[in-house]
């Protein structure tokens, strides 16, 4: 059985190669999801190193110092930055129970492609593919129409309001 549908919360993941924009998209979604009174989360994979933080300010230069966990809070937000010390990543279903669930309608997964959660593929300037050999594409995103080997629901990559009502009645059959 897939995790996810354990989950209270609907989570859709948005599947891509970098450059594909995601983020891009997700930018412009999540303003109108809010109009929609959906509040929102996201977990977004890096391929790469990152840091949140920068050097010369206090948590930066108590995180370097070898702490393993440092938490910075303010009255209007708060970030934990925990340093792994293995060289596994994080999984999914980890990074989800980090949330609190009760104060959100979705979670918003960007990257992660190959792992086994209801998705929508999103391409530029080429055919989509991941649908072919992932049943959990549920939609594709292009900057072109495509005949399409299955039966899904399609959109243009600035159909933004067409995306967002797919997402909305995604919400609602959950």
């Amino acid at each position: 059985m897939n995790w996810a549908k354990n989950l209270k919360t609907p989570l859709l993941g948005f599947a891509a190669y970098s450059g594909s924009g995601k983020t891009t998209l997700l930018r412009k979604l999540i303003p109108i999801l809010i109009k929609h009174n959906i509040r929102a989360a996201t977990i977004k994979h890096a391929h790469h190193e990152f840091d949140i933080d920068k050097p010369g300010k206090d948590s930066y230069e108590l995180r370097q110092s070898g702490t393993d966990q440092v938490l910075i809070a303010s009255r209007n937000r708060w970030a934990l930055m925990t340093e792994m010390k293995t060289e596994l990543e994080p999984d999914l279903p980890y990074l989800v129970t980090r949330l609190d669930q009760s104060k959100i309608q979705l979670i918003l997964v960007e990257g992660f492609k190959h792992e086994a959660i209801q998705k929508i593929e999103i391409t530029r300037g080429k055919r989509p593919e991941l649908y072919l050999r992932d049943d959990n594409v549920i939609a594709v995103i292009s900057d072109q129409e495509w005949q399409l080997e299955k039966d899904l629901p399609q959109f243009e990559i600035n159909n933004v309001e067409g995306i967002t009502e797919f997402v909305m009645d995604f919400i609602r059959s959950y």
